[in-house]
């Protein structure tokens, strides 16, 4: 008899059969092609040889798409008890599987008995951006993250990963790219989302570069400085922090803060902090 999760009905099935519809308060947007969710899985460098942590399983439907892919443990973090029925389901024919039913943001990562792990979610859009600001800061406190494989909203992905000079240039922007490389590897349209979205998504993959991370200052200073200069983005940086000779760093003083590079703010924050 076929066990693993390949012999379990489609997602969809095994929702209605619980009587489980996505609940807004929780951000939830449940994703049911087999195609999209196989490719983000597959997405995941090294998955046959790395413990998987995903936020916001759901009704499983990445969280099996991990399994199938290989992955040799996955942990999933889930808020909402309702959905237990159908992920304890999945871990009764994938022993691979330990689901935690808890905040991810009360979750300490680092205790969860897994090391070199890779994060691979469908996050909730309402904690999306500051569950990947987390990761990003533990992996430049050496907690060894491998990789990141998250789907955010289109314009989350597109801050990420944007460069100096762009619209969506900004403090994500610059943590990220002063301890990883990062790119959208693709687009998702809302019409794969049950319900619906108002906005399109993007999966982006982050993978900390323990060189970048060798070569910055405390991450909590690059935080705090690029706080004080993007929190009044449309005026010069001689205008918010008074008194530096800005040509220290190749600077006039007459810049904002879309137009310093990541390596300047790192270089500013270990001076100024």
């Amino acid at each position: 008899m076929m066990q693993g999760p390949e012999s379990l009905p489609p997602v969809s099935a095994m929702m209605r059969a619980a009587g489980l519809e996505p609940k807004k308060q929780f951000g939830q947007n449940f994703l049911f092609d087999l195609n999209l969710t196989g490719r983000i899985a597959r997405s995941v460098p090294d998955i046959k040889h790395t413990p998987v942590i995903e936020v916001g399983p759901g009704p499983g439907g990445l969280t099996r798409a991990l399994l199938l892919a290989g992955a040799p443990r996955v942990i999933a973090i889930e808020k909402d008890k309702t959905t237990s029925p159908i992920l304890n389901e999945i871990a009764h024919v994938a022993p691979q599987l330990t689901v935690i039913y808890d905040d991810a943001l009360r979750v300490d990562f680092g205790a969860l008995g897994v090391k070199d792990y890779a994060i691979c979610s469908n996050l909730p859009y309402n904690v999306g951006t500051e569950l990947f600001t987390r990761w990003l800061i533990r992996a430049a406190h050496g907690e060894k993250i491998k990789s990141m494989t998250l789907m955010f909203q289109r314009e989350v992905a597109e801050r990420i990963t944007a460069n100096c000079g762009d619209v969506q240039y900004g403090r994500l922007a610059v943590l990220t790219s002063l301890i990883a490389d990062s790119k959208i590897l693709f687009n998702v349209p809302n019409t794969a989302f049950v319900p619906r979205p108002r906005v399109q998504s993007a999966v982006v993959q982050v993978i900390p570069n323990a060189k970048k991370i060798a070569a910055i200052c405390d991450v909590d200073k690059i935080e705090k400085i690029t706080a004080t200069l993007f929190g009044h983005r449309r005026k010069m940086i001689r205008g918010i922090i008074p008194n530096v000779d800005w040509t220290k760093y190749g600077l006039s003083g007459t810049e904002r803060a879309e137009n310093i590079p990541p390596q300047t703010f790192a270089l500013i924050a270990d001076d100024l902090l």
